[in-house]
């Protein structure tokens, strides 16, 4: 038997004052209850409780890598007129890792080696720890830079990899050839957040076949995956996404 309407929201409702976003579409005297429709639809909020993993535990809300509108101009100039732009994509910060170790390490002994010449009046050698020291921090600078410069990308054709600052290489794979497409976690990637890629094709030889430390591998395969089985989804979920961007800024220009 249906709740009565009473048993739900207590005996101090008023007749047809039901809590906003609910209304009583009519009375059984038979079952002597009521029959609801949810007249407003569930606000991201209501749902923030619904998202479960594998084992079935809650997990909060789905964590959704950023995606610009618009490729940059290191990725715009790979790419031809026809092709629509998906997304970009860094390796994750642990890439950087072992260069930021080089780094601290090489500060801490070069400053103690620093202090304990200064000490015992060996100025002559001062100079050469600190050049020495320099070289490590540009060497650093430099892994650095090649990590701003690496980039994963994703269009509605292909997927690329475009990596090196001052010898460049690029690596494409259509994404019609793709036949086999996997990404691996570690324990220390589950818990970061990172994975490697390997992609797999029908062709012998492959210029993109493993692709390290890429955030959030679970979304990013999804989206791959997405792209290459339901490509017409994606361009609904783009419009509809455009159209609303559309209409909020009418209204901004409303108000």
């Amino acid at each position: 038997m249906p709740p009565r309407e009473s048993d739900r929201y207590g005996d101090d409702w008023p007749d047809g004052d039901f809590p906003e976003g609910r209304r009583a579409r009519g009375r059984d005297d038979s079952m002597d209850g009521i029959t609801e429709e949810i007249s407003e639809p569930l606000s991201p909020d209501d749902l923030s409780g619904l998202h479960y993993d594998s084992a079935g535990l809650p997990t909060g809300p789905g964590h959704m890598l950023a995606v610009e509108e618009e490729p940059s101009a290191l990725v715009a100039r790979y790419m031809f007129p026809t092709e629509k732009f998906r997304g970009e994509w860094r390796k994750h910060w642990t890439y950087l890792a072992d260069r930021f170790a080089y780094g601290a390490l090489a500060t801490f002994i070069f400053g103690w080696l620093w202090g304990y010449l200064v000490k015992h009046h060996q100025g002559g050698w001062t100079t050469a720890v600190i050049i020495a020291w320099i070289l490590v921090m540009v060497f650093v600078s430099f892994g650095v830079a090649e990590w701003y410069y690496d980039r994963f990308i994703l269009t509605n054709k292909r997927i690329m990899s475009v990596s090196g600052m001052v010898s460049r290489t690029v690596a494409m794979m259509p994404l019609l050839r793709v036949t086999d497409m996997k990404y691996e976690q570690s324990a220390m990637g589950r818990l970061l957040g990172y994975g490697t890629f390997v992609v797999e094709s029908a062709g012998q030889e492959q210029a993109l076949r493993e692709v390290k430390r890429l955030p959030n591998p679970n979304e990013l395969y999804l989206r791959i995956v997405e792209e290459m089985y339901e490509p017409e989804a994606v361009e609904a979920k783009l419009a509809a996404r455009g159209a609303d961007a559309d209409v909020y800024a009418d209204e901004g220009d409303g108000s």
